[in-house]
């Protein structure tokens, strides 16, 4: 417990640290610059350099050092700028007075302390009055009437010490002088834990900090961020006042974190460990079978999983072009082929993971929104949603076909850009979201048909599928061999999941053959402990890989040996330079695995194995890549066909009175060479465009002639 500092003793303690070389300096620029400039910032450890007891006392009992240190640097002012308010606001506590939002306790109350978190909403700037000014309705008298707290005090009675004629409230009214009264800007903010500080899908729990004057105005939903100030309590209930206290957060500077996993401590011991892993030739091997072990198979995609951890590099142009490093993932698949437990599990592993149900998400959705709340006292504030919230980090959403539409629309620049911009009841922010993407959805009609579109099987629009890095089909399809494997698989982590059990209750049964059940489990088990690959993905991204020429030469003549095969009149465009720009990203990554500083042959090769098996299952037709059934949901030929039947309906609606039979365009069709199903393909396909309508039983007509 720090000694009792009289007010003599803390005044000639702060007009002594105020005197020394720095705080000097600095004290010098704001006397000069107030009230342009009102806020004196200091390190701690400055304070703590200078006194201990000084700088002990300032974080158990705050309100009275930093009335103090305001007074001194008040009277510091030159004479025609008395009546400033500066403040003196201290940054950067030690660590072990930075305490998690749910470790917040009674005995905190009153104290300086550091709050780490993210920015879940933002009231937007209003006054706040401090000093009122009332007029007496009988007198006339002015009244001043100082507002300490949240709660507006109007004056008891008319103070004869403030010229007033002493009547008390009941017997006269006053009017509150508005103009003539202080005002200080102030923003209401709600913070929430980060992510990575969460285990067992703990709900976050949240604080509601106050900000006022020259530091409001800054913050945005989505900034991780570190608040320093003073824990209030506020007594619940409004009529009737209950023993329960509300606290919050008098905020008094603020720390904006600006580098990845910065969160993620890395202790000597485990940086030692982290580059002995990095020595081993089968490290990428080794980080692929330590995600989700407990399903079996989908080594490719697992292998994606894992590039995904590792992200590329995002890169700033000369022009000022941004180009992400963030790879995104859309796993598409049957139901039952463990999609959501692979979600999951890649959000509680990434440094920075959040994950998210399409259907299940908030006002704000995946990406931000204006909402009106109790939290803004009716008014608008700004909410972030899963992508924001997962800045810098990996946000899992699952079920993504089902997301809000008005998310649909907003997601494109978030996947791209890394941004999310909202316009809305007055508000307009640009939030940051510069996450990578793991998506999951499910096949409009239940199971995917690896024969048909899968545009056509995503309630998702093309221009959004276009923007993933990677796309895999997920089927189940019975395979004796390959059902018993995974029977095995599941059946061998349940007995271990079982005998885990007895861990904590005592022995297993003697008819359980423990060795036995170790040595089945070793495929169950990560290679990797999970925590010490959370570090070594962390600790990755301080590494910036440079492509080699070998890896450019590489990618080079496959992306240019691709686009070749479209070069013939009539064939489809089988690539674009966004799948090239998927090879960097990939490349990158699997050097950053390796914590290899150079993107070497064996990355590239990676990069496109993964690329073209992922091509080979949805955006090939016909034994040719055609990536317009990604980017358009229609592939060359598939438009061929869908201009002939157009043609074909309107020719035979001109013929007839009634419109185009539907057998003779079925009929017709085939004489050019078009497949039955594609025919009743293209007509369902119209028909909910709303390019068709049946003008009488069996009988369809186009909207508009051409």
């Amino acid at each position: 417990m720090a000694a009792e500092l009289d007010d003599q003793t803390l005044v000639a303690k702060w007009e002594t640290f105020f005197a020394l070389p720095d705080p000097r300096r600095l004290l010098q620029q704001l006397t000069d610059l107030y009230p342009d400039l009102r806020s004196f910032h200091v390190r701690y450890a400055e304070i703590e350099r200078f006194d201990p007891d000084l700088a002990e006392f300032l974080l158990l009992k705050p309100n009275k050092a930093i009335y103090f240190a305001e007074e001194v640097l008040r009277r510091a002012l030159p004479p025609e700028k008395v009546g400033g308010r500066p403040h003196f606001r201290v940054r950067e506590l030690p660590r072990d007075w930075r305490i998690d939002i749910r470790q917040l306790r009674a005995k905190n109350l009153g104290q300086y302390v550091a709050v780490e978190g993210l920015v879940r909403k933002a009231t937007e700037v209003r006054p706040r009055v401090t000093a009122a000014r009332f007029q007496c309705m009988r007198c006339n008298a002015i009244l001043h009437e100082a507002q300490e707290g949240l709660h507006f005090h109007e004056p008891l009675e008319c103070y004869k010490d403030q010229g007033g004629c002493g009547r008390a409230a009941g017997s006269t009214k006053f009017k509150l002088l508005t103009e003539e009264s202080v005002f200080v800007d102030t923003q209401k903010i709600e913070m929430q834990e980060a992510p990575e500080g969460l285990r067992g899908g703990a709900e976050p729990q949240r604080l509601v900090g106050y900000f006022e004057d020259d530091i409001t105005g800054r913050i945005a939903p989505g900034d991780r961020v570190t608040l320093n100030g003073i824990i209030r309590s506020e007594q619940k209930g409004a009529r009737e006042k209950s023993t329960l206290f509300d606290i919050h957060l008098e905020v008094y500077s603020v720390e904006y974190q600006e580098h990845e996993y910065e969160e993620i401590v890395i202790s000597p011991e485990d940086e030692r460990a982290i580059e002995d892993l990095a020595r081993s030739p089968d490290i990428f091997t080794r980080v692929v079978a330590s995600i989700s072990p407990t399903i079996y198979g989908y080594e490719l995609e697992k292998e994606a999983l894992a590039l995904q951890l590792f992200g590329g590099v995002p890169k700033v142009m000369d022009d000022g072009t941004r180009i992400r490093g963030d790879i995104h993932v859309l796993l598409v698949g049957d139901p039952g082929v463990a999609k959501s437990q692979l979600l999951r599990y890649m959000a509680s592993l990434a440094p920075r993971g959040i994950y998210a149900a399409g259907m299940a998400s908030t006002a704000a959705g995946l990406t931000a929104a204006a909402v009106k709340d109790e939290f803004g006292e009716g008014r608008w504030t700004l909410e972030a949603g899963a992508l924001v919230l997962a800045d810098l980090g990996l946000a899992a959403v699952d079920e993504i076909d089902k997301m809000n539409p008005i998310d649909r629309s907003s997601i494109h620049e978030a996947l791209e850009q890394g941004t999310v911009s909202v316009a809305k009841a007055g508000l307009t922010a640009t939030l940051q979201a510069r996450c990578a993407v793991l998506g999951a959805a499910n096949p409009k009609y239940g199971r995917f048909d690896e024969n048909s579109n899968l545009a056509d099987q995503i309630d998702l629009p093309p221009a959004l599928l276009s923007r993933f890095d990677a796309i895999f089909a997920m089927t189940d399809k019975p395979a004796a061999e390959l059902d018993a494997q995974v029977a095995v698989h599941i059946l061998r982590a349940h007995r271990r999941g079982e005998v885990k059990k007895y861990v904590e209750i005592g022995p297993p049964p003697a008819a359980v053959d423990l060795e036995k059940v170790e040595q089945e489990s070793q495929t169950l088990v990560p290679v990797i402990d999970r925590e010490l690959l959370r570090k070594y993905v962390a600790y990755s991204k301080r590494v910036v890989p440079v492509l080699s020429d070998e890896a450019m030469g590489v990618l080079q003549q496959y992306y240019v040996s691709i686009r070749k095969l479209g070069e013939a009149e009539g064939v489809s465009v089988p690539i674009t330079a966004r799948q090239l720009e998927a090879f960097v990203r990939l490349s990158e990554a699997s050097a950053r695995a390796r914590l290899s500083s150079t993107v070497d042959l064996q990355d590239a090769q990676r990069a496109i194995k993964i690329v073209e098996y992922y091509l080979s299952r949805v955006a090939m037709e016909g034994g040719r890549f055609d990536i317009d059934l990604i980017a358009t949901g229609t592939s060359r030929s598939q438009r061929d066909h869908l201009i002939a039947v157009r043609r074909i309906i309107q020719e035979l609606a001109a013929a007839g009175g009634r419109g185009a039979n539907e057998d003779d365009v079925l009929l017709r069709a085939s004489d050019l060479g078009i497949p039955e199903e594609r025919v009743r393909e293209m007509v369902r396909r119209l028909r909910e465009r709303g390019e068709i309508y049946s003008s009488a039983p069996g009988f369809i007509r186009l909207v508009s002639e051409e």
